[in-house]
């Protein structure tokens, strides 16, 4: 039976504003977030208005009580994990332990009413509390201008959140994602070392220790002050940290036992406070947090550092940790939406978390996002609406109001425990080997991400990793695949030589394709591979005596792009082989390559048999006309 050759035809017309409209919804509006608004009435289409905005309007007309025992409970669990890890992690960040408490009530309000996730606990998390502390205490000291450094730490939180929200409004979801996977793998493994090292402060009793984020530092100022070691402290730290580490471990082996990690560290806190307060006569050596004040969040407007010498500091602080923070926050929402089958939108989050910071750096909080550790208990504690963050910001609330007095004489060795508990979770070995085995450049990436954070700093580590993943995505661009093409017999399946081994080669025909888009980054790499084939293939025909190479085949249905210096490449090609007594071929080009080829008149110079719509009928059609030539 004789194959029928199709003509290889052009997309259908469309006008410059057409295009340009539908590149750019591509762009920024690939979830169609309008598509339910169409074909409604006005009174509909502000009913679904406000659920865009506020998801709360979706499943609050539908809430009952059987939900609400539910978010109770999770509500109180989470809040039992809450309040001690806000203390410690305003402690970890350099502010003041009250500043973690105010930062666990406001933000998880706001975020009840933007928040599209239903198990996404709020509050503030180890990384962003460390990064915030690193960078502003490198440039401005916590302990002898704690007013100036507070005022530093909100504006870098407003900062933070005007980024995160500008990104949400304006669909700028993907610059988050230069932070790859393999990337944050290190980043956290090195930040959950380096925030376990300078607890070693609180677990030994130390004074006197460094401030500085970098392994070296922080070991030769643990062995300096060696004179400064307490043993009351040592014993409590180590024994309280053993506890934690064995209810986590508990919690991991049997996920029904969440409630045994969630309720470890407020009872640490508890039993330690109750201790040092029975023993405080003979336990000197063990520091207490002190006092704390009672009452709700005073405004931090006026705070708010908007011009002088340290606004670029706090702009860029804001940057990093708005960054992380909102990549952690939008990965825990999706993983737990994930489990339970349903959609979290990534601009509204962006949103959510961007006005929770911006409206938290005015009522004295500092960056918050959603917690892993917390949103793993809120969901196996069986939350079912974002009312948990609420009712765990009620209970935050209750603390805040008669409660403070309470945690005067709660040590700080507990507040070290719980961090180093918190961060070992972040040490993910096993990724990092998943790393290797898979691609060894984003095993690269993760251990430049790590030993940069380890041995330089924190945010600069992290811009290595950074620029080890835009490398590998210039890599990619810069130096695409090529590869020869083969027949598989008995077929029209056309695949590598190299991949299957039953592929035959077609005689006098070199059969190549691109498997990338064709720019001006690689179009000069493209030319000369694609010259190189030629002669590797030329030599090879010599060597083994076989029919002469006539014609050149690009298979080009992996090139979706093409821009003037792609198409500039291709005619010089055509007249590099022409000299060369070769014929190029172009089989199955896209839509958007035909119509700029089209436009450029660069077909005018092909022959007419160099435009096929599949390599097998180019080589059924060419193969034809030679038999019928006489």
């Amino acid at each position: 039976m004789e194959m029928e050759i199709h003509s290889v035809c052009l997309p259908p017309k469309q006008t410059t504003l057409q295009k340009l409209k539908h590149k750019l919804t591509e762009v920024f509006f690939p979830d169609d977030p309008l598509y339910r608004f169409k074909n409604q009435t006005w009174c509909k289409k502000l009913l679904l208005g406000l659920q865009f905005f506020f998801p709360i309007f979706q499943w609050g007309p539908e809430y009952n009580l059987s939900l609400l025992r539910s978010d109770v409970i999770s509500g109180l669990t989470i809040a039992s994990l809450a309040i001690p890890q806000g203390i410690s992690y305003a402690k970890l960040a350099n502010l003041p332990p009250i500043i973690g408490l105010y930062s666990s009530f406001v933000p998880p309000l706001i975020y009840s009413n933007l928040g599209s996730s239903r198990h996404l606990a709020v509050g503030p998390v180890s990384i962003a509390s460390l990064v915030m502390g690193s960078m502003l205490s490198e440039t401005v000291s916590f302990t002898q201008d704690p007013i100036l450094y507070l005022k530093l730490a909100f504006t870098a939180t407003f900062f933070a959140g005007l980024f995160q929200a500008s990104l949400g409004l304006l669909r700028l979801g993907f610059v988050i994602d230069f932070l790859s996977k393999a990337t944050l793998v290190g980043f956290m493994a090195g930040a959950a070392i380096i925030v376990s090292l300078q607890q070693l402060k609180g677990l030994l009793g130390i004074v006197h220790f460094t401030t500085r984020m970098q392994l070296i530092p922080v070991m030769s100022s643990v062995f300096k002050h060696k004179n400064e070691w307490s043993w009351q402290t040592i014993v409590m730290g180590l024994s309280f940290l053993v506890f934690l580490l064995i209810t986590r471990n508990i919690s991991m082996r049997k996920p029904k036992l969440f409630w045994v990690s969630a309720a470890a560290p407020l009872t640490s806190v508890i039993i330690s406070t109750i201790l040092v307060f029975c023993l405080k006569s003979k336990a000197h050596g063990i520091s207490v947090i002190g006092n704390l004040p009672k009452g709700l969040n005073p405004p931090s407007s006026n705070m708010l550092y908007f011009n002088g010498q340290y606004l670029g500091l706090a702009i860029k602080t804001g940057l990093v940790t708005g960054i992380l923070s909102l990549t952690e926050g939008i990965a825990v929402g999706r993983t737990f939406a994930a489990l339970q089958n349903y959609q979290v939108d990534g601009n509204k989050e962006m949103m959510a978390i961007g006005f929770m910071n911006m409206a938290g750096s005015c009522t004295s909080c500092f960056v918050t996002t959603g917690s892993f550790s917390r949103s793993a208990i809120n969901y196996n504690a069986g939350a079912q609406t974002a009312v948990s963050n609420i009712i765990m910001a009620a209970t935050v609330l209750v603390t805040l109001l008669f409660l403070m007095p309470l945690f005067h004489y709660t040590p700080n060795v507990i507040l070290a425990s719980i961090i180093i508990t918190a961060v070992i979770g972040l040490i993910d070995y096993q990724a990092a080997f998943r790393l290797w085995k898979v691609d060894k450049l984003d095993f690269l990436a993760c251990l430049c991400s790590f030993f940069g954070v380890l041995f330089i700093s924190v945010p600069l580590g992290l811009g290595i990793a950074v620029g080890v993943s835009v490398f590998k995505i210039l890599l990619h661009v810069t130096r695409p695949n090529t590869v020869v093409l083969g027949n598989i017999p008995g077929t029209q399946l056309y695949q590598s030589l190299n991949r299957y081994k039953e592929t035959l080669r077609i005689p006098s025909f070199l059969i190549l394709a691109i498997e990338s888009p064709m720019y001006f980054a690689n179009c000069t790499y493209l030319q000369e591979r694609i010259l190189r084939w030629v002669r590797e293939e030329e030599e090879r025909v010599k060597a083994n005596n076989e029919n002469t190479l006539n014609y050149v085949i690009l298979d080009m249905t992996a090139v979706t792009a093409i821009d003037t210096s792609g198409i500039e490449m291709v005619c010089e090609l055509q007249k590099m082989l022409d000299k060369r007594s070769l014929q190029i071929v172009l089989a199955n080009p896209t839509g958007n390559v035909m119509e700029k080829l089209h436009k450029s008149k660069v077909l005018e110079s092909f022959e007419s048999n160099s435009l096929y719509i599949t390599v097998g009928e180019a080589i059924t059609d060419i193969t034809t006309t030679w038999k019928a030539q006489p």
